[in-house]
């Protein structure tokens, strides 16, 4: 696929950017990110324009309430963006700060120093706040951004995308800092995709076909993330009342995203007690389970309704108010059952017994595991890292949520004396 000239123009303007940005001192960032909050608030009805004929458009296209309630911005919506973007200004910042630092026998000092990644392509769907979050956290770690949003969006990322640029324009950052791909053509995506001589990582925000394409077809590194099949296993020592609250946050807190509770699965001695305190429980929200023939026989008897689980049900991410339910004879089958079915986003363990909660933590390879605690907490602004651009799942560089200082890397400083090698 041949990479167009307005392409190649705008990754040329971005890696000249993120050397302008690579030098500037942290200050000089913030300045520029406080100048962002602020125009965000002088140009609310501006934005609020351009975000109107999104909304209207999707409502043309049949969008669900759901969805457009993702889509949509307004006066106290934008009102929290400006403030994010102040918090992002007010938080430490990695680059320059020094991993570690000896002194070798012969006197030469190595040090490694983070530094920004440099040019980061950023393509995702739906929600028009994800302009802001990634150009406020690329330009606090010194990166350029090239941004590609979902077409259900593309007037409400333009017009914030021109709030970026127009805050810029008078400060130590260059305005080509941030750009916007503004043109739907999908095929632009997969030229985003080859344009490794300026763009450095790609991350991918959506849903599974997104972060496949992205793997398949790019010639730059990807950091995929953000696709999740989330699991809460009930052991025989767990505090079932304890459990009941974790199941019910993990799945109705907010069902629709990554670290939402897709699947429980019980030890099949406590299944008799738990699964119908957990069933009354969802019942409230009305959620629907999807249940293995001897979980759905037990919740039946007890008088609850649910479904009988089907091949590809364990294998799903339900985005939705519907629960995977399947009974375990034995830890060993549980954490099988989550190697087999998992996505290494989050999985969760409740128990009393420190040694099953080692082994739980120890054998489940997941970007987060949590003893006692709902999976709805792998999330950067949860783990206190102010804010997050994604949530890896893979190994390489980052894992679990990203937030400034997965934005980095770091280099190798030498210094000598006239150090020479023998």
């Amino acid at each position: 696929m041949e990479v167009t000239t307005d392409l190649i123009h705008t990754g040329t303007l971005a890696r000249d950017a993120s050397h302008v940005l690579t030098v500037l001192s942290t200050a000089q960032k913030d300045a520029a990110l406080l100048a962002i909050a602020d125009a965000l608030e002088a140009r609310t009805a501006r934005v609020l324009a351009a975000n109107a004929i999104d909304i209207e458009a999707g409502r043309a296209k049949g969008l669900s309430a759901a969805l457009l309630d993702r889509l949509l911005l307004n006066e106290a919506r934008i009102a929290a963006l400006a403030a994010d973007t102040r918090k992002v200004a007010g938080l430490p910042d990695p680059v320059g700060s020094d991993i570690e630092s000896r002194l070798l026998p012969n006197g030469l000092r190595v040090t490694k120093r983070r530094i920004p990644l440099g040019v980061i392509g950023v393509i995702y769907e739906a929600r028009p706040n994800v302009t802001i979050d990634i150009a406020t956290l690329c330009l606090k770690t010194g990166n350029a951004a090239i941004l590609r949003g979902g077409t259900e969006t593309i007037h409400s990322n333009s017009a914030l995308a021109q709030v970026i640029q127009e805050a810029l324009a008078g400060t130590a950052v260059p305005a080509t800092a941030v750009q916007y791909i503004d043109n739907p053509d999908r095929e632009l995506v997969g030229q985003l995709l080859r344009l490794d001589q300026f763009v450095d990582v790609i991350i991918p925000r959506g849903g599974a076909s997104l972060h496949r394409r992205c793997k398949e077809q790019s010639t730059i590194p990807v950091i995929t993330g953000g696709v999740g099949i989330c699991h809460v296993f009930v052991d025989e020592s767990a505090d079932l009342q304890q459990a009941v609250d974790i199941v019910e946050n993990g799945k109705t807190h907010r069902p629709s995203v990554c670290n939402s509770l897709d699947t429980v699965l019980v030890y099949r001695p406590v299944a008799e007690a738990f699964l119908p305190k957990m069933a009354e429980r969802l019942k409230r929200h009305g959620v629907e389970l999807r249940a293995t023939a001897d979980a759905l026989a037990m919740l039946q008897q007890a008088g609850h309704e649910a479904r009988l689980a089907g091949p590809e049900d364990f294998d799903t991410e339900w985005m939705s108010l519907v629960l995977g339910v399947k009974i375990v004879d034995s830890m060993d089958e549980a954490i099988a059952h989550i190697r087999r079915h998992s996505m290494d986003h989050s999985d969760a363990i409740v128990t009393r017994d420190f040694a099953n909660a080692n082994r739980f933590v120890n054998a489940v390879n997941s970007s987060a595991v949590f003893v006692n605690a709902s999976t709805r907490f792998n999330d950067g602004g949860q783990f206190g890292l102010g804010a997050e651009v994604a949530v890896s799942t893979q190994k390489l560089h980052a894992r679990g949520p990203m937030g400034l200082a997965e934005l980095t890397t770091y280099k190798w400083i030498g210094v000598g004396d006239g150090h020479v090698r023998k």
